[in-house]
């Protein structure tokens, strides 16, 4: 069985201290880095969704800037029974950061870290995620001009 999921995600950055940095998410019981993402919600925008879930997973609120790209991927769901294939597409879009802490993310979530976008790019797992936060660079030097 496959299911398909549409979904909307975000990379927050802050300029600190001269430098920018992003934030990457552990999802819960996992080694991974990655962005926040999640399934867009009935009768949400993409844009909507990218917001509310970079603030649930992160505890962070951002001003959406731009979109970045979109990907696609598949995963087998093996905590569902029976397993099932999941066809994944994921809008990101750059947020710049406007409060929140990160202490305060869901419970699908470990841990949330600022790092530094070079950091970024070398501690995300996914390459197509690690492509995104690129992406997201070049933004960035475009919104901070």
């Amino acid at each position: 069985m496959t299911r398909r999921e549409i979904s909307a995600g975000g990379v927050v950055y802050r300029t600190s201290n001269g430098t920018d940095e992003v934030a990457l998410i552990q999802p819960r019981e996992r080694q991974a880095w990655s962005l926040p993402k999640g399934v867009i919600e009935r009768g949400e925008t993409p844009e909507v969704a990218a917001e509310r879930e970079v603030r649930e997973e992160t505890g962070l609120t951002g001003e959406l800037i731009d979109k970045i790209d979109t990907i696609e991927y598949s995963y087998v769901a093996r905590w569902e029974h029976p397993p099932v294939r999941v066809m994944k597409v994921v809008t990101f879009f750059l947020l710049r950061f406007t409060g929140g802490d990160p202490s305060t993310h869901d419970m699908e979530v470990d841990r949330v870290e600022w790092m530094p976008v070079e950091r970024a790019l070398k501690k995300a797992t996914y390459p197509q995620e690690r492509a995104i936060i690129k992406k997201a660079q070049a933004l960035i030097h475009k919104d901070s001009a």
